[in-house]
Parts: structure tokens; sequence; C-alpha cells
């Protein structure tokens, strides 16, 4: 998979793709990450990729100009997907990451400042929101879509089964409680169903629990 990230502040982005399992993914090829300086598309001199709002109002606008050359200049492949992080998006969620590990080509725009200008829209095949709140701008949203859809990628994470197992898997609502050691830290021991090396049993436990979580926590799941 290629995942081109569009932003005015690179720098913001590459530390974390350099970490972890992103970095391990990049250096066996199994997940090209594209960072984009939407700068370097700019008309003037002075590089810029905002201006005031028609109709005035608070804060800049991004223009669509530098957006819509740096996507030109990716030449995506027909039905890329082209993502917008934006506030009325569509909720993100482990499904979508599923469906999105599915594509070859994605690219991501972050929006920056009071939004980007509306002309852009045509060149966009998803708005997405990781929650409903206020963020500076769309980097920290990229870097959770491509995190969830990276870990889906074959060879990325180390055991096939720590993907399934995890939360919001197919129709999981949360993963079960996870114990190490020591057996007893503190005081505080591990359940004995996980120390009889009975799986059968084990396996009965962890559904249970995973379950009792869900009622208390997100009893609307």
């Amino acid at each position: 998979m290629r995942f081109n990230i569009l932003t005015i502040f690179p720098a913001a982005i590459e530390p974390y793709c350099q970490a972890s399992l992103l970095g391990k993914a990049r250096a066996k090829n199994l997940l090209d990450i594209n960072i984009v300086n939407i700068r370097d598309y700019a008309a003037d001199k002075h590089r810029k990729t905002d201006d005031e709002p028609f109709g005035g109002g608070p804060g800049m606008v991004m223009l669509a100009q530098p957006i819509y050359d740096c996507l030109a200049d990716l030449r995506l492949p027909p039905q890329s997907r082209v993502i917008l992080t934006s506030p009325q998006g569509r909720p993100w969620t482990q499904s979508l990451a599923k469906e999105l590990a599915a594509e070859q080509n994605i690219a991501v725009i972050c929006g920056r400042y009071e939004g980007i200008d509306e002309r852009i829209m045509p060149l966009v095949t998803d708005e997405i929101s990781i929650g409903d709140y206020v963020l500076t701008g769309g980097e920290l949203p990229a870097l959770v879509i491509l995190d969830s859809v990276a870990r889906m990628l074959p060879g990325v994470v180390g055991k096939e089964e720590s993907v399934i197992n995890e939360s919001f898997y197919d129709g999981a609502a949360f993963d079960h409680p996870h114990y190490t050691r020591p057996a007893d830290f503190r005081g505080l021991k591990v359940p004995e169903v996980l120390l009889n090396g009975d799986h059968q049993a084990i396996a009965g436990w962890r559904r249970q629990q995973a379950a009792e979580k869900r009622k208390r926590v997100r009893p609307e799941l």
C-alpha cells in the first residue's frame, strides 16, 4: 500500500512514521508512506497556502490551488481513495479501517485553520472524522487513520491473532483483560482460570469478561 499524507507540517508526521510498527513496516517495504508538503505547491514565493474567507469571519481558509496541484502531481491511479479529515465526516471505525486496508493507494488531506476551500471537494472521495471534538489540524487524525489501517496489512503485526483478537474486530466490541508475569503483583493476583492450562475454560472466561466490559462501559453496543 502507498499512503500519501498531504500536510503543511511534515515535521509533525515523520517522527511517528519512523517509530514502532510503522517504522518496521516501511523498512520491510510492506507500507510506503509518502509525506507531501503542500507548501511546495504554493503559487507564490512566500509559499502561501491560506487566505481570508470570502464573506468575512474569523480565521483563514486553505487555498484550493496548492492542494489541486499536489494531488495532480501524485498521479494517483483511478479509483484511489482521497480522504479529507473533517469534523462532519464519516465516523472512523475498525470496519472502515478494514475497508481501507484493501486499497492500494490512499491520500489523506490534513485540514487546517477554519477549513479548506470547498472547491477541492470534487477531488475528495471520503470525509472522515475521528470524533466529535476540535483539533488544531488534520495531522493527528491522519496518523490515527494510518496507524489503524497499517496494522491490518499482512505482515505488519507479528502475529495475525493479535489483530483478529483486538477490540472491535469483526463486530467484537471489546477485548478481554490481559495479564502477564508475575502471577502475584503486590497482592494483586492473576485469575486462577488463566493459570490452569484449560484452554476451553480460558476461552470461555475471556468471552465472558469481554461481554461484561461491553455492558459496563458501552451498553449501547
